[in-house]
């Protein structure tokens, strides 16, 4: 098939979409910890709400797009985001926060299982893994930037009429100046609507490894040790991705004094920033070295880095945080291939149950903020060490039927 450049570069907005919306939760829990008058736990529940949506909706969106295509589904999935950004955007309290954020996790579940198949069709299949990294980019492009438009929304509507984002002067509570984001969310989602429905999408055929499968061979993989393990696996990396990220700004700020929106949200940004850039090099290191080695060697500097952040001085803190993001970049990668090089059958059904792994970000965070209520949120955040110790172990357990190909390997003689 002819390659669709323009849908490809719709896929690549949609990508950036997805992660502008998702990651600009932990700048935010600051905020609202302190407008809403919120314990770590309470707060928790939002990243919680978010999350476990990809838990509720990524199998049956699998099932739900062999149905009704990618199209239809992509409306759909924006309109979901739409309804539920309007709604915090409109009435600004807990309760809304939580179902807000449920909302738009359920449309972005949706969203990620569309976009991939779709990818691999308009771009060509010889050229899916050079766009699945391209989107990868720009996913961290996106979070990179997530946390400083905040950070510049929020200091321009302090300034009241001298500020220059006269729009949300009228719609925004001046004393809750980051709800303005959840208008500016709106507005994306309002504009993708627009797009997707005036482009014409090519037919997707999607390949075995691709459809969602039956329940029943879901429930059959279960039964498997090695598709537990690697499920545990998903839910310990988006855990710690999602509680380091989120946890961060409140960390820096409760601990160091730390502005939460701006040096704090800086940090969130350099986080990702750092993520994206480690993602370059964790490439070039796997066609180099076993990704198993690689694994273990990241994530031993990552728990360093978390040690720091959590036990150095204010500078040091600062400083390590982000570091954390550059070296639990290949984590995500290097798991999930690991995991479909494990067995032999059933990947798409697989694939769907290693994504809904991502619930890690709706169980991890809430942990610590209740071990932060009961025991401080340093204490709290130890449990990062619990889920980056079973990630180190998966180095030493996994067992994959295909390894990875280095350069150094030798060639195959016909």
């Amino acid at each position: 098939m002819k390659r669709n450049y323009y849908i490809v570069a719709l896929i690549m907005l949609t990508f950036f979409v997805i992660s502008f919306l998702t990651n600009v939760i932990g700048p935010l829990i600051p905020d609202i910890i302190k407008d809403f008058n919120l314990s770590l736990t309470l707060v928790a529940l939002l990243p919680f709400a978010f999350f476990i949506a990809y838990g509720v909706m990524s199998i049956p969106s699998g099932m739900l797009l062999e149905k009704y295509k990618e199209k239809k589904m992509m409306v759909t999935a924006f309109i979901v985001a739409f309804c539920g950004s309007l709604l915090l955007a409109t009435t600004p309290n807990y309760l809304t926060a939580v179902l807000s954020l449920f909302i738009i996790g359920c449309g972005m579940a949706m969203l990620q299982v569309i976009i991939n198949p779709l990818l691999r069709t308009a771009g060509g299949e010889e050229h899916y893994a050079f766009n699945s990294v391209l989107a990868q980019l720009i996913f961290g492009a996106a979070s990179f930037l997530s946390p400083l438009v905040y950070s510049y929304m929020v200091l321009d509507l302090k300034k009241g009429a001298d500020g220059s984002l006269s729009f949300f002067h009228s719609v925004v509570p001046a004393n809750l100046p980051w709800i303005s984001l959840y208008w500016l969310f709106a507005i994306i989602c309002l504009l993708m609507i627009v797009i997707i429905l005036l482009s014409k999408f090519p037919k997707v055929e999607l390949t075995s490894e691709e459809k969602a499968g039956a329940w029943q061979t879901h429930v059959m993989l279960f039964k498997q040790r090695t598709v537990v393990l690697f499920f545990i696996a998903l839910i310990c990396y988006v855990g710690t991705e999602q509680g380091t990220a989120n946890w961060m700004s409140q960390f820096l700020s409760t601990y160091h004094g730390y502005d939460p929106q701006t040096t704090g949200a800086k940090a969130v940004a350099y986080f990702w920033g750092l993520m994206t850039a480690g993602g370059v090099l964790g490439l070039l290191l796997l066609k180099s070295m076993d990704s198993r080695k690689v694994l273990i060697m990241f994530t031993l500097i990552a728990i360093g880095f978390l040690t720091a952040a959590l036990f150095g001085s204010a500078k040091v803190s600062l400083f390590a945080f982000p570091w954390i993001g550059f070296f639990a970049s290949v984590m995500y990668p290097v798991i999930f291939s690991l995991a479909l090089n494990s067995v032999s059958e059933h990947h798409g059904s697989f694939s769907g149950i290693l994504v809904t792994g991502i619930i890690g970000g709706a169980i991890v965070p809430l942990i610590i903020g209740w071990l932060g209520d009961k025991l401080g949120l340093r204490n709290g955040m130890l449990f990062l060490y619990i889920t980056m110790g079973f990630i180190l172990s998966i180095g030493f357990w996994a067992k994959p039927i295909i390894k990875n190909k280095t350069i150094f390997d030798k060639k195959e003689i016909s």
